[in-house]
C-alpha cells in the first residue's frame, strides 16, 4: 500500500490488472467529490496525480461519477468505471452519456457501454505480434492511436498497446478498456486482450448494441497524508 503518495480521501486502485496480478492500469479514485468542487480543482489534482485518469465521486449510493485526464475532463473512459464499479460495489453507474450497468463475476468486475458514447480513436491492425511489440514510442501522426495484432485469431486473442499522443505526461497508455470495446464492437465478438506490459481486458458483445469490458482489479494504495 506504500507505492503511491496521495491525498487523504484518494484510493489507487490498477485495473485490468494480468493473471499474476501484476501491471494493470492506475486509477486514482477521490471517494467525496466535495473535497473538489469544481471542474478547475479536479483537472488541477489529475494533472498532480498524473494517472490516465483520475475519477471523483459526486453520489457514491447513485454511482455519480466525474472523469479527468492530466489535461482533460472525458464524458465516458473504460478503466475508471470497471475500477469506480468494483470500489464502490455497484450496479449502476451515472454518466452525463447515459447509465452504465456493472456486474462482478468472481475475479472479474464488468460494466456494459455503447460504442458510441467512446471519444474517437483511431484503431490500426498491425500484421504481427512482434510489430506491435517493436515499438518503442508513438508512431508518428496525431490523435489517439490504438494498434493491435491477433495472438490466435481462432480463440479472440489479442496483443494492443495505445497511444493517446495528446501531449500530456501519458506517453503510452497501459490499459484502455475504451479502446477495447470499440475493438469488440468493429469485430462484432469476444476477445481476450493483453495490453501494454501484461494487463488483460476481456470484452463481450451484447445483442443490444453493447459491449461488456471486464478485468480485474486491485487496491494498490489509499491516501493517509494531506497533501501530495
Amino acid at each position: 500500500m506504500s507505492d503511491y503518495d496521495v491525498p487523504a480521501g484518494i484510493d489507487v486502485l490498477r485495473v485490468f490488472c494480468g493473471p499474476d496480478g501484476r501491471h494493470g492500469n492506475a486509477l486514482g479514485v477521490v471517494r467525496d467529490g466535495r473535497t473538489y468542487p469544481d471542474e478547475a480543482s479536479r483537472q488541477a489534482l489529475a494533472g498532480q496525480l498524473g494517472f490516465s485518469e483520475t475519477v471523483f465521486v459526486d453520489d457514491p449510493e447513485r454511482g455519480h461519477l466525474d472523469i479527468y485526464t492530466p489535461g482533460l475532463r472525458l464524458p465516458f473512459a473504460g478503466h475508471p468505471l470497471v475500477g469506480a464499479a468494483w470500489l464502490l460495489d455497484l450496479e449502476i453507474l451515472e454518466l452525463p452519456v447515459g447509465d452504465v450497468y456493472a456486474r462482478q463475476d468472481g475475479e472479474f468486475s464488468w460494466i456494459a457501454a455503447r460504442p458510441e458514447w467512446v471519444p474517437p480513436r483511431t484503431l490500426e491492425q498491425y500484421a504481427s505480434v512482434a510489430e506491435v511489440e517493436a515499438l518503442t514510442g508513438p508512431p508518428p501522426g496525431e490523435g489517439w492511436l490504438y494498434v493491435w495484432a491477433w495472438e490466435d485469431e481462432a480463440a479472440g486473442r489479442v496483443r494492443a498497446r495505445a497511444f493517446p499522443r495528446r501531449n500530456d505526461r501519458i506517453v503510452e497508455d497501459e490499459a484502455t478498456g475504451a479502446a477495447a470495446l470499440l475493438l469488440s464492437a468493429q469485430l462484432g465478438r469476444a476477445l481476450n486482450i493483453r495490453q501494454g506490459r501484461g494487463s488483460q481486458i476481456l470484452t463481450a458483445p451484447a445483442p443490444d448494441g453493447t459491449v461488456e469490458i471486464g478485468g480485474r482489479v486491485l487496491l494498490a494504495g489509499a491516501g493517509l497524508s494531506p497533501s501530495l
